[in-house]
């Protein structure tokens, strides 16, 4: 056991956190308090208390049998969140596969109807406590893999309890919209809702709170990650937000409108067809220098398609393939992202040179007379989740790229839907810790709009030192969306968000992998924080980390974008520092 009373002057205040701290020493745990003021976790004065030894050792039993959790009255648990716990059933470790521990499986609701599932460990539990976000438009509950932590070892053992939710609703696309309550469980208020009532079953499972919570979630998952940090800052210590779909309402929109568009030049058949995007990659990759098989800086790439037009009378070959007058169109308006007559994005994105091959089936269809992923997103966002009323004749064809319509469109929702307000502060003062990741290249989300929204934090925290006190974003050369690609897509953020969090160390670097079918380790390679890429200046293996070192990326360093948006979070901000802490008040604007 260890007590730290270093500088601290009694006054009747610092005595409530003391006496705390003595009722915690009772129960064998390690205490600290931190000097007067702001200690290293960000909370001032604040008592930090770790689990036992016993803990670290063995892991935290439960309190109680796992068919007893559907006995307890959790009613009045957490106020403002009436939930209740429907079933639960031990899981074999065997059956587990988020690894090889037994689990309580168990399932419930938050009214009206958020389902949630919990899998909480029998055995090995560390106080950890892991929140899963989902993808798409949710509708479905899973707590069976979490995206950014391959290789942890921690929640291979059971160190987490886990759960995550349907976000209110089952599948059936954005139908769930048109019922106003939905609609704010789905766009805000669902993850807020789940962390309490977990920990609420968890500290009654256990018979003591969760150390530390945290957050991983990649497409709808990182918008959900993004939303918790900017509305909910003391919800988790540590979250990791890939690919985020926080600018949902304009990628939803004019996003996906744009590239189907582009495809559909238009209304006709599609210009370019899976079977195109394979030569049109590889002739990305000679016009921007990559050798490896990715491009390591995409946003510093400006090849043009019209370096393959066909010439005159002739038609593309498989052995000389080329595009035509359409298809140069259509590749260039990829790369440009949706604009105005005047230049000016709808969007703060487009795809990057290098993600081609990922667009099959999302950007690209199969045949010139079939569909697309973008065409289908489009069609339940417009339809059903951004006007107050159904519209269910509208389509991909019916966005306007205008001013007026951009306004119509995201002003109304971006208090519902985004969550794009770069003012962390809040989330900073209470010693939250934040990976942003995402592939260069994703065919659903563009990876500029995540670069535009950390520039902007930069901007409101007070420049790059102090957002990467607490925040850092890297980036994937050729990993598509939450995964897969040509780039190396595995890697353990968990581990090194915990590390941050528990420890004070900040990741320098993440290492990827590519795995084969059979699990075997094929190639591995670093990304660092933004703006720097990994660079082969050794002239060692490209598939080994060790070829690689840090350069500045001139091009994500000076990316700057002309939109008609901007970063914010729809709602009037304001705060002050009190204790040591940052407070912040919200009123709908």
């Amino acid at each position: 056991m260890l007590l730290r009373l270093r500088g601290r002057r009694w006054t009747p205040a610092a005595l409530v956190p003391t006496i705390a701290a003595l009722v915690a020493l009772a129960t064998g745990a390690s205490v600290a308090l931190a000097d007067a003021g702001t200690g290293a976790d960000g909370r001032s004065g604040a008592v930090r208390v770790s689990a036992p030894a016993s803990t670290a050792a063995s892991g935290v039993a439960p309190a109680m049998d796992c068919a007893d959790v559907t006995s307890l009255d959790l009613a009045a648990a957490v106020p403002g969140v009436p939930f209740a716990v429907g079933s639960a059933t031990e899981l074999a470790a065997g059956s587990n596969t988020l690894g090889n521990w037994p689990a309580c499986l168990v399932k419930g609701v938050i009214a009206p109807q958020i389902h949630f599932e919990m899998r909480l460990p029998l055995t090995g539990w560390q106080a950890g406590y892991l929140q899963l976000g989902c993808g798409g438009l949710c509708g479905n509950v899973s707590t069976g893999s979490a995206p950014a932590s391959s290789g942890c070892v921690p929640l291979t053992t059971g160190a987490f309890a886990v759960a995550s939710s349907d976000e209110g609703h089952s599948q059936g696309g954005g139908l769930f919209s048109t019922d106003p309550t939905l609609r704010a469980d789905f766009g805000y208020k669902s993850d807020h809702q789940l962390v309490q009532a977990a920990k609420a079953v968890i500290e009654k499972f256990y018979g003591r709170p969760a150390a530390h919570a945290y957050f991983d979630g990649c497409s709808q998952g990182g918008h959900q990650g993004l939303t918790e940090a900017q509305r909910y800052p003391d919800d988790f210590d540590g979250i990791i937000a890939g690919a985020p779909a926080n600018n949902f309402t304009a990628l939803n929109t004019f996003s996906h409108a744009w590239t189907a568009q582009s495809v559909f030049l238009n209304g006709g058949p599609a210009t370019l067809t899976v079977p195109d995007l394979g030569p049109l990659h590889t002739a990305v990759l000679k016009g921007c220098g990559a050798t490896d098989g990715v491009i390591a800086d995409p946003l510093s790439c400006t090849w043009d398609p019209a370096e393959i037009r066909c010439a005159a009378g002739r038609a593309s070959t498989p052995a000389a393939f080329c595009l035509t007058a359409d298809q140069i169109t259509t590749v260039r308006r990829i790369y440009a992202g949706p604009t105005d007559s005047h230049g000016a994005l709808l969007y703060p994105g487009h795809q990057l040179r290098g993600s081609e091959l990922n667009w099959a089936g999302v950007i690209v269809p199969s045949t010139a007379t079939g569909s697309t992923g973008d065409v289908s997103f489009v069609k339940d966002t417009i339809r059903y989740q951004v006007f107050d009323s159904p519209q269910p004749r509208l389509t991909y064809k019916d966005v306007r790229f205008t001013k007026e319509y951009y306004e119509k469109i995201v002003r109304p929702n971006e208090g519902m839907y985004d969550a794009t307000d770069p003012d962390l502060r809040a989330f900073k003062a209470s010693g939250g810790k934040l990976i942003l990741w995402h592939g260069l290249g994703d065919q659903h989300i563009p990876a500029v709009g995540t670069m535009a929204y950390y520039k902007a934090v930069q901007r409101t925290m007070g420049g790059a030192a102090a957002t990467e006190d607490f925040a850092r974003l890297f980036l994937l050369p050729g990993v598509a969306h939450c995964g897969g690609g040509q780039g190396p897509d595995r890697f353990d953020a968990l581990t090194a968000l915990t590390d941050w969090v528990t420890g004070g160390e900040a990741p320098g670097s993440l290492l990827t992998k590519a795995v084969d079918a059979e699990g075997r380790t094929t190639a591995t390679r670093p990304v660092y924080p933004f703006p720097y890429v990994a660079e082969n200046t050794t002239g060692g293996p490209a598939d080994e980390a060790d070829s690689y070192t840090p350069v500045r990326s001139e091009a994500e360093a000076g990316l700057t974008l002309k939109w008609l948006g901007s970063f914010r979070s729809g709602y009037e901000t304001t705060g002050n520092w009190v204790d040591g802490r940052w407070v912040v008040t919200r009123a709908r604007s």
